[in-house]
């Protein structure tokens, strides 16, 4: 993997911080200091279980793509795919406000 490939899911997290609220950006934050490591792989590794059980009532899809991008900080072949989905994701998401701000006016 490339410099640029962590240069992109850096901006994304960053982007993500910014958009979560302050508490939860506290925590993303902690969870990707360098020294954090020993607590980050077992909590993605815990989250992407977590998601492929999803059929549980307590647990959800959501943790498989966070679980994914905690684990991305520190296995190189995952950082450029998740970097990717993360823009695709983005964009999407963008385009989905925007079809939906127009249907509403």
């Amino acid at each position: 993997m490339t410099h640029i490939d962590d240069r992109r899911l850096d901006r994304r997290f960053e982007r993500l911080e910014r958009q979560l609220p302050a508490s939860a950006a506290r925590v993303l934050r902690w969870l990707r200091d360098p020294q954090a490591t020993w607590v980050r792989i077992p909590v993605g590794l815990l989250l992407v279980i977590g998601g492929l059980l999803s059929f549980l009532p307590i647990l959800g899809i959501w943790m498989l793509p966070l679980g994914l991008l905690l684990l991305a900080q520190d296995i190189p072949v995952l950082k450029r795919p998740t970097s990717r989905a993360m823009i695709r994701l983005e964009r999407r998401w963008v385009e989905w406000r925007r079809r939906r701000a127009a249907r509403n006016q």
